[in-house]
């Protein structure tokens, strides 16, 4: 007898980016990233104990889901939110159902949110040059910065230096590590000893508010609020949770 051959089917999921943020050169420029169905594999690496305390499963099981030839490390993280999103319904079908506690009632129910209507932020095509690199003037110390949008490598870095720093200080850093990593240059200075010094000596809240608000609204991603129909009949649009269940429904994890 032969020996048999499955494959896997994959689908070809569209990024929130449209890949404008990624160089030419990188295969994420396209803006499409062919993903697996999830298989009994896949679960397996998804609720591996060890992976869920030391809180890689979803990132691993999203790797492992990837068939395209990228650097996953390279997505910006609103382009891995819009690939978790396209997992789970690959998976799982486009369902999902979650406790959610009524504020008119105060009593708890099932609702059941269509993952298929989640959207994409709209984005100013105008502002992405196949380079993740954008412009800002501080609105009151009229310095100018150029910042990143920040990857999932980037987030990485962020977390080792927040856990050293809180080990080493016994102090949390805050979000001013966060911006540490986004400035790439102050007043065309692209020195990291510069940009550092900038965020703890020279920031002030109010731009460092406006900065990040800034960031905010042109990071592509997807938007996660909901409309769901409550057992009163009601809508209510909800900012949809993401619990243990929603990659293993039914599992109890």
């Amino acid at each position: 007898m032969a020996e048999q051959k499955f494959v896997i089917p994959t689908e070809i999921v569209e990024l929130p980016s449209k890949g404008l943020v990624y160089s030419k050169e990188n295969p994420l420029s396209s803006g499409q990233i062919e993903m697996k169905y999830m298989t009994a594999r896949h679960e397996d690496i998804l609720t591996n104990i060890n992976n869920l305390k030391n809180g890689t499963a979803i990132e691993k099981t999203l790797k492992a889901l990837i068939s395209s030839d990228v650097n996953y490390d390279d997505l910006i993280l609103g382009d891995r939110n819009g690939l978790l999103i396209a997992a789970r319904i690959l998976a799982y079908g486009k369902d999902y159902q979650f406790k959610y506690v009524n504020s008119d009632t105060g009593e708890e129910e099932i609702v059941t949110a269509d993952l298929q209507k989640l959207e994409y932020k709209k984005i100013n095509e105008t502002l992405y040059t196949n380079a993740n690199e954008f412009s800002f003037e501080l609105p009151f110390s009229k310095n100018t910065v150029t910042f990143k949008l920040l990857t999932v490598g980037d987030d990485k870095k962020i977390d080792d230096e927040a856990k050293g720093l809180k080990k080493a200080l016994n102090q949390d850093p805050g979000a001013s590590l966060r911006l540490k990593f986004q400035i790439q240059s102050v007043n065309g200075d692209r020195s990291n000893k510069t940009i550092r010094e900038f965020v703890d000596t020279a920031l002030m809240a109010r731009d460092a508010s406006a900065l990040r608000q800034y960031i905010n609204e042109i990071t592509p991603d997807i938007v996660m609020k909901t409309a769901v129909t409550l057992k009163n009949g009601e809508e209510a649009e909800i900012d949809l949770p993401i619990t243990a269940e929603f990659f293993f429904p039914g599992a109890g994890i």
